[in-house]
């Protein structure tokens, strides 16, 4: 940021040399947007999106993203809570073991997914001698998803967590309320719009996810193929319905992100 005077006031402002590279970046991303929409198949546009492959693979991926997304908030915010809040030793360890799938590779996450609760994984094993089959399934989708998203919600949540601090917990508890009660009726209001965004986020990242549900789920029809698994074998078979199916992916994609930063804008 720069400032100048003028006209006896103060006005601050960006260097104009700055707009060059974000112009850039801009298009960096919009362009293979513009993309798409330029190689859509507009009069069978509908068919295409309409089939019953996916159709099903539509419904699948909103199915185990809803599921997942369940799943990363009954866990994601104690852990958050924790993290944020707890004070035990090697805290800043597991924080970054839990943000670990941040970074990692998708098809890592499904390999490690595998050699956990695979037939022969270290869970795997014993849950098949009790009848439990969960590689190569439609809960292996949800567990994928769920293994990669996981760490969006607690990121967003510990983030508000930390920005609200703990000043009106310890006004609570120096009138009497107990720690649960601290949390419901103080705590978790307060955070909610974090709490909202992340929920978000880990629904639009387990809707987008590939590389650890065909690792962990494989590819079934109406089981395990979800809408990007989909868009990736029409890629070799049918490039209209890959590049349509695309498409659709993305105008889900956009709506959370508008509905997010909406929220956010508005503080809500």
């Amino acid at each position: 940021m720069t400032a100048r005077r003028a006209g006896g006031r103060i006005q601050v402002g960006l260097p104009r040399w700055i707009y060059l590279p974000a112009a850039v970046g801009a298009l960096f991303v919009i362009t293979p947007l513009l993309a798409i929409l330029l190689r859509i198949d507009w009069p069978h546009f509908i068919p295409l999106v309409t089939s019953e492959s996916s159709r099903a693979a539509l419904v699948l991926s909103l199915q185990t993203a809803a599921a997942s997304t369940a799943l990363c908030v009954l866990l994601g915010v104690p852990m958050a809570l924790a993290l944020a809040r707890g004070d035990f030793p090697g805290r800043s360890v597991l924080r970054a073991l839990v943000l670990l799938p941040l970074v990692l590779p998708p098809v890592v996450g499904g390999i490690a997914l595998l050699y956990t609760f695979g037939r022969q994984g270290l869970l795997g094993h014993h849950l098949e001698a009790l009848g439990i089959r969960i590689a190569f399934s439609t809960t292996a989708v949800v567990l994928a998803q769920s293994f990669v998203s996981l760490p969006f919600l607690v990121v967003s949540l510990e983030g508000a967590l930390r920005s609200a601090g703990a000043g009106y917990e310890h006004i609570a508890a120096t009138l009497g309320a107990r720690p649960t009660t601290v949390m419901r009726t103080v705590t978790l209001p307060l955070v909610l719009p974090g709490l909202i965004s992340g929920t978000v986020l880990a629904f639009a990242r387990s809707l987008g996810e590939f590389g650890a549900t065909l690792t962990f789920a494989g590819s079934l029809q109406g089981v395990t193929r979800t809408l990007p698994l989909e868009i990736y074998l029409q890629r070799e078979t049918d490039a209209d319905a890959a590049v349509a199916l695309s498409l659709l992916l993305i105008v889900v994609a956009a709506l959370i992100v508008i509905a997010t930063a909406s929220r956010r804008l508005t503080g809500t």
